[in-house]
């Protein structure tokens, strides 16, 4: 589903450079640092928080809350139940991305485990949902490159996309 957002801007895109580089940097530090108004900065902050920035949540490395394991989980899903089969898999903690896709599988979903006898009860509890019809798992051996924004925000910054 798309979400409806202004863009970033270069303003936006030098704040979170500067919060990426110091993630506890207080309104004031930041207007400092950026040469820009108090004012200015709280207010784009407060725009951004309402639709360009996802939560806090989303740096939390699963391997700290005793989730070292990852694995991508290919589903084939009936046409007719994809919204149903999405919202049983969200209700699984373990399930921490879902992705409609195209190609030979339906949905591409980032799961956690514990280990791979817990990965085997979550496949399986994915495979009893509605609509479910056929998965296959990749186990992730190393994140060689984890989830990136800086390079994206930098160009930004410079007024460029």
């Amino acid at each position: 589903m798309m979400i409806s957002m202004s863009l970033i801007d270069p303003l936006d895109a030098r704040i979170l450079l500067a919060l990426d580089d110091d993630p506890a940097a207080t309104i004031l530090s930041l207007s400092r640092t950026l040469g820009v108004a108090r004012n200015t900065v709280q207010a784009r902050l407060k725009r951004l928080e309402a639709g360009a920035l996802r939560s806090f949540g989303q740096r939390v490395d699963p391997a700290a809350l005793g989730y070292p394991l990852v694995a991508f989980v290919s589903l084939s899903i009936s046409q007719s139940t994809g919204d149903a089969a999405a919202e049983h898999l969200s209700r699984m903690p373990e399930v921490i991305e879902i992705h409609a896709t195209t190609g030979d599988a339906d949905m591409l979903v980032k799961v956690v485990a514990r280990d791979t006898a817990h990965l085997y009860r979550v496949t399986t509890a994915m495979l009893a949902g509605p609509g479910v019809q056929r998965s296959s798992t990749s186990i992730s051996l190393a994140e060689q490159l984890p989830t990136r924004m800086r390079a994206l925000l930098e160009a930004a910054a410079e007024g460029g996309r």
